[in-house]
């Protein structure tokens, strides 16, 4: 490794991934990208390297194989400066509904695998007394709503894991982020009808991801929309809310 600062991609593969690795390798980043497939991350390294000059490494890492995690942080070359989680399964709420097969896959590839990985590096950190862990959560878990429940309330655990982690390793001079992202144009909303106006591209989340990194903010709403949004959303009488058909 070199003098560089370096951060780890935990779904270095998807689109916002992709954003995140490229907005901290144009910052000068060295870069670790890591998913299920590393043949599908090897492409995108080598785009990093040649654009970038920047030293970039591929790990194979299942956010479901829990009882790998402590043989995946060991095996790396060199225990990273900032670790990004951007692993997450959308799903399919009314599968979800009456096959808990499904249902335990989203919640545990948005709550459970998430979570521990996070933990597991805050340890880390916190022994080192540096470092900065970013967790990619979702303004759907501010209100559990009908059209997506299990999802939310996955991404709702996921938030409160990072709020409580951000207090405790604060003390410890690890920073923890919590991004809300909102609506992205990617692969995983691909057929959905995003409203316009609350809508952004995955390279937009990626440099919101960067800038929170380098300012140290806690929570960011990557469209500050959403920060209104939800704060109606949220202070709506529960009499009202469940009547929404959304």
């Amino acid at each position: 490794m070199t003098s560089r600062k370096s951060v780890l991609v935990l779904g270095g593969s998807s689109d916002i991934g992709r954003a995140a690795a490229r907005a901290f390798a144009k910052a000068g980043y060295d870069v670790g990208l890591a998913g299920r497939d590393v043949a599908a991350l090897e492409p995108d390294a080598a785009d990093l390297r040649t654009r970038y000059s920047v030293e970039v490494g591929v790990y194979r890492f299942d956010v479901l194989d829990t009882a790998a995690f402590d043989g995946f942080v060991g095996s790396l070359p060199a225990l990273p400066d900032v670790v990004i989680s951007i692993v997450g399964l959308l799903g399919a709420q009314e599968s979800a509904q009456s096959d808990l097969a499904h249902a335990t896959t989203i919640m545990r590839s948005n709550y459970e695998g998430p979570s521990l990985i996070l933990g597991l590096f805050a340890e880390k950190f916190l022994g080192r007394g540096s470092g900065t862990l970013v967790g990619v959560s979702s303004v759907a878990g501010d209100r559990g709503r009908a059209s997506n429940y299990v999802y939310g309330s996955a991404k709702a655990g996921f938030s409160a894991f990072l709020s409580g982690l951000r207090a405790r390793a604060s003390r410890g001079g690890v920073h923890v982020v919590t991004v809300k992202p909102g609506f992205v144009r990617t692969k995983m909303t691909e057929g959905m009808k995003l409203i316009g106006p609350l809508t952004v591209e995955a390279p937009v989340v990626g440099d919101a991801i960067l800038r929170a990194v380098e300012t140290k903010t806690d929570v960011i709403y990557v469209s500050g929309k959403w920060r209104l949004v939800m704060l109606i959303i949220k202070t709506l009488p529960e009499a009202v809310f469940k009547k929404l058909k959304f």
